[in-house]
């Protein structure tokens, strides 16, 4: 108050308990929050270089669900080479056994029945009513229920004479079957010819494309077998095993590939991991207040602001003795 009068021994210890009283109220502050800098104010320097660093472990660490996602993708295409394998090792032991057998085919068996009384070619179990074709499901015919026959498909196209139960179903599509909906979800098949493109630091500088392959039968170099011509002799199999070796390389070789990318994916997936923790650490350390340090400080300043209130008590002893003089 500008009315009150304060001689400079008091002002000037007055201030030291006001300057105490700061610093102990951020210091508890700072136990209360954990934190030594928690806004700007505090430190400005500090609190926008410690945002920034989170900010870049939080772009990285949304990176690495994606990274995760490639590395599913490449382990799923490493398990269906493996299959592939097995398919084709299975079938060259099958040629090779066919060479070692002193024709190339076993004769086939042959079964014989009798005529069902009163069995016909549409009725061979002789129903006295007959069979039966089902209309008991409405498909995409919207006009009228088409009864369910051979033809009937799954999928077809929708139309006013069509008997298919759906029409083509694709991404994004969604089927209710007794009431369970099936949705259909895009998803990278790599041996489907897909391509999985990979994203490893947050400018988007840093990427791996992975391009992948059609392994059908032809896309392995197989064709379909031809009755009366392949594995009738030693040579047909040759030919046989000829293309099934080739094939084996052919996944081999993709399988090797499949693994070097993995291991590439994997090590970039572990350096962010890490990249991100180191970034995270080095935020804290910025921020972060010491519990020794900041106990030590609050112990220190309560016995300063003791020692503060004393020393304003004395000063004011001076006033009090002129005092004692005018009574």
């Amino acid at each position: 108050m500008s009315g009150i009068v304060l001689s400079a021994s008091v002002r000037q210890n007055l201030l030291a308990l006001q300057s105490t009283a700061s610093l102990l109220a951020k210091t508890q502050n700072d136990l209360a929050t954990g934190n030594k800098v928690n806004s700007a104010l505090d430190n400005p320097t500090e609190y926008f270089t410690a945002q920034s660093l989170n900010n870049r472990a939080s772009d990285i660490s949304n990176l690495l669900d994606g990274i995760s996602n490639g590395v599913q993708v490449l382990q799923a295409a490493n398990t269906g080479l493996t299959s592939l394998q097995q398919l084709v090792d299975n079938a060259k032991s099958i040629a090779n056994q066919v060479l070692q057998t002193t024709t190339g085919y076993d004769t086939k068996s042959s079964v014989t029945t009798g005529t069902i009384t009163g069995g016909t070619a549409t009725n061979l179990l002789n129903f006295a009513t007959g069979p039966v074709t089902g209309s008991a499901l409405k498909n995409d015919n919207t006009t009228s229920a088409v009864a369910i026959t051979g033809a009937t498909l799954l999928s077809g196209t929708a139309g006013s004479s069509s008997n298919d139960l759906a029409t083509g179903l694709t991404t994004g599509d969604s089927l209710v079957v007794n009431g369970v909906t099936f949705s259909f979800v895009a998803s990278i098949n790599l041996l489907n010819g897909d391509t999985l493109n990979l994203v490893f630091n947050e400018t988007g500088r840093s990427t791996l494309n992975i391009q992948g392959v059609i392994f059908n039968a032809g896309g392995i170099g197989l064709s379909q077998l031809t009755q009366g011509t392949d594995f009738l002799d030693s040579n047909s199999a040759n030919q046989v095993l000829s293309q099934l070796n080739s094939a084996s390389d052919t996944l081999r070789a993709e399988s090797s590939a499949l693994g070097s990318n993995l291991s590439i994916v994997q090590i970039r997936q572990d350096f962010n991991k890490n990249l991100v923790n180191v970034l995270q650490t080095g935020a804290s350390n910025l921020i972060l207040a010491d519990p020794n340090e900041e106990a030590a400080n609050s112990q220190a300043l309560s016995t300063r602001q003791s020692i503060a209130v004393s020393a304003l008590a004395l000063a004011n002893q001076s006033q009090a003795s002129v005092l004692q003089l005018l009574r």
